[in-house]
């Protein structure tokens, strides 16, 4: 005796359904969107390889310092971007650079905003967390299908999946931050008549920042940790490096393309890394 029921038939028919909806009927919506949101990448893309790689070394180089204070990380970020450069790797990293800025860019503008909405209301943070377990759980490969399906193959759908998969972190450590605020500060604020607007951006936003930036560096490791599935449906970049080492079982082409994504996530994550340090000391020093 079969004790399941079928459910699996009405669960892919009803997704297959509303994918076609969303094709048939709003297809020119997601065209338009696709078209504005690949012009913009484009044009960050077109601008990071225009500048003279020596140029971008010393920009590097010199947002190090400023994050870190310390020559020696400058001198490292500049010494790694170099590495990438004698790979030969120089404009896939360029490409990949663009995606990411992007992606994180979206998660951005969508998590502080969410992050704030469940400090701010228990409600919506018990509805929220299932979402983002969700979201973090699913196989990229699930919802990359309905993604190509609605923007079709290349950039696009390669940033949505990205934004999809790296957002929680930056949503949940947003929660976090504004929620740890001490409650001492957000009371006085309130008694010498601070709005809850200015109380969230003059004492909430900022004493979090810390644990903030630290969500967005997450968040952007995640999404660099994407770059090869993107690469899968046409995003090209390093990720299209590692993917034909795999096609084609050329583990030197595979092991360049990786060595460029290690030395691109150590560099980027030691500058956020030392820019959340500079806030939590600064916080630190004014407490």
């Amino acid at each position: 005796m079969n004790i399941f029921p079928d459910i699996r038939g009405p669960i892919a028919s009803a997704t297959n359904d509303l994918v076609d909806f969303l094709v048939v009927d709003y297809g020119d919506a997601f065209e338009a969107f696709s078209n504005v949101l690949l012009q913009g990448l484009l044009f960050i893309e077109r601008g990071l390889r225009a500048v003279p790689p020596w140029a971008m070394i010393l920009i590097i180089a010199a947002v190090a310092l400023a994050a870190s204070r310390k020559p020696l990380m400058a001198v490292g970020a500049a010494a790694g971007l170099w590495f990438i450069g004698a790979l030969g790797m120089w404009d896939q990293a360029m490409q990949t650079l663009a995606i990411i800025l992007v992606s994180v860019c979206f998660c951005i503008l969508v998590g502080l905003p969410l992050g704030v909405l469940a400090a701010s209301s228990r409600m919506f943070r018990r509805g929220l967390i299932p979402v983002l377990d969700l979201m973090q759980t699913i196989p990229s490969f699930v919802y990359l299908i309905p993604a190509a399906m609605l923007f079709g193959l290349g950039k696009v759908p390669a940033i949505l999946a990205t934004v999809i998969y790296a957002l929680p972190p930056l949503i949940r450590l947003t929660d976090l931050g504004i929620r740890e605020v001490d409650g001492e500060v957000v009371e006085a604020s309130r008694a010498f008549g601070a709005t809850r607007a200015q109380i969230l951006t003059g004492v909430q936003i900022p004493l979090s920042m810390p644990t903030i930036m630290q969500g967005i560096n997450q968040t952007t490791m995640l999404a660099l940790s994407m770059v090869v599935i993107a690469s899968m449906i046409g995003a090209r970049g390093v990720g299209e490096t590692v993917l034909l080492g795999l096609q084609r079982n050329d583990s030197g082409t595979g092991l360049v393309g990786g060595i460029t994504i290690v030395i691109l996530a150590v560099v980027i994550d030691r500058i956020t890394q030392a820019y959340g340090r500079r806030l939590q000391r600064h916080r630190s020093a004014e407490a």
